[in-house]
């Protein structure tokens, strides 16, 4: 009855009844705790909307900071919440989680929380598609990234470690000669240029297609590179890809693949997208079906993708990183290619539309900024917050004297 009549914050009328209860203050907090417990688990068992969850939750947030219940509470309320409801429950009551970050960083909570709140997290992780609830796994990693500090040794993949889970699955059968693209039916309308056959057709072979997607596993586990028969291949493989780019130029339109590419149904022109439509479409893993590899190698975005991959990939080898064995090291070869490569993909990226001399400039600003981050951990990922208070104390002193 108590807990029905109190409001989501007002917490006088649990006050109230504790204060004519017997026993102990530890006594009244460890009843009170289960009493949250048992109270949230009943509103779970009726299938009560989300809201009244959250309100439990936000009780229990208001009692622990009047100290009338633990500090773990409201993490213990989170957790047998998400472990109890669908996903379609669990995406409103995250947004709640989401609002109260500044409180899970107090002083009060943080300490008792941290381990509740990934531990919670990463099990929610476990439980989603990364394809079918792609914004729903992105809004729980933004959300540890503002909960925890810079410096969380948990989040910084302190020994520069890859996934080498994220397999590249392609057709590798010994095919020779020309792609055959199914011709399409004069029933349906496409795009246009979402099915043109032009010159560039030509360039494409089932040699070029098992190339292109070969690069994957280098760009998912790039200490192979230093193999000297892998890197052969590597450079045998991006010297195709990279022709096949130039000798492709593609026209400030050709951004209307991009629903074949992705695994979407081809639209009428009366279904065109509109510009604010084009930021939804998007998924996980791009399709890798040889009759797609022209309207990938049409598309720009795709093209960009993978051009900025090769960047990627030529910063981590030829960076100093701290975990790398004394073997990993550049020959004269490697870091001539790896120049002459570096030029000639930034020159495709800036004639890719649209606006292809911003986006390399911007993406040549963001790896330089990577360096920085590169050097910081070689440093062992010293703490901002300290230096700061540090500098801090340094100028009052300073100021004293």
């Amino acid at each position: 009855d108590v807990f029905a009549k109190s409001q989501a914050k007002d917490i006088s009328l649990i006050k109230s009844f504790l204060s004519t209860q017997d026993g102990g203050e530890g006594e009244k907090k460890l009843a009170l705790d289960q009493a949250f417990r048992d109270r949230l688990q009943g509103f779970i068992s009726e299938g009560a909307p989300h809201s009244e969850l959250t309100s439990v939750v936000a009780l229990s947030i208001s009692a622990a900071q009047d100290n009338l219940c633990s500090p773990s509470v409201p993490f213990l309320l989170l957790t047998d919440t998400f472990d109890s409801v669908t996903i379609d429950v669990c995406d409103q009551v995250f947004k709640f989680v989401e609002e109260k970050v500044s409180i899970w960083k107090s002083p009060q909570f943080y300490v008792s929380g941290k381990n509740f709140l990934l531990r919670m997290s990463n099990d929610l992780l476990r439980r989603l598609s990364k394809a079918h609830n792609t914004v729903f796994c992105g809004r729980i990693q933004l959300f540890l990234a503002k909960f925890f500090p810079l410096d969380e040794k948990s989040g910084l993949n302190l020994m520069s470690n890859f996934n080498k889970e994220n397999v590249t699955f392609y057709n590798k059968e010994n095919l020779e000669g020309p792609i055959q693209i199914e011709e399409k039916d004069d029933s349906m309308e496409y795009e246009e240029g979402e099915m043109s056959e032009g010159p560039s057709s030509n360039h494409i072979d089932y040699q070029l297609y098992r190339k292109f997607w070969s690069l994957q596993d280098y760009f998912r586990d790039p200490v192979q590179c230093y193999t000297k028969d892998k890197w052969k291949q590597f450079m045998k493989n991006t010297r195709s890809v990279l022709a096949a780019f130039s000798s492709m130029k593609l026209e400030p339109d050709s951004m209307s693949s991009s629903s074949m590419t992705k695994g979407k149904e081809p639209m009428t022109t009366k279904q065109k997208p509109t510009v604010q439509d084009k930021s939804s479409v998007f998924f996980a893993k791009y399709l890798t079906s040889e009759k797609l590899f022209d309207l990938q190698l049409s598309d720009s975005s795709f093209r960009r993708y993978v051009l900025v991959q090769f960047l990627i990939l030529f910063q981590y080898l030829s960076q100093q990183v701290k975990f790398k064995t004394a073997t990993l090291v550049l020959t004269e070869e490697m870091q001539l290619f790896m120049k002459t490569t570096l030029d000639k993909v930034y020159e495709l990226l800036k004639e890719t539309p649209p606006d292809g001399q911003k986006f390399a400039a911007d993406i040549k600003h963001i790896l330089d900024r990577e360096e920085h981050w590169n050097n910081w951990k070689n440093e062992g990922c010293p703490s901002f917050v300290k230096r700061s208070q540090k500098r801090n104390q340094n100028q009052r002193g300073g100021m004293n004297t």
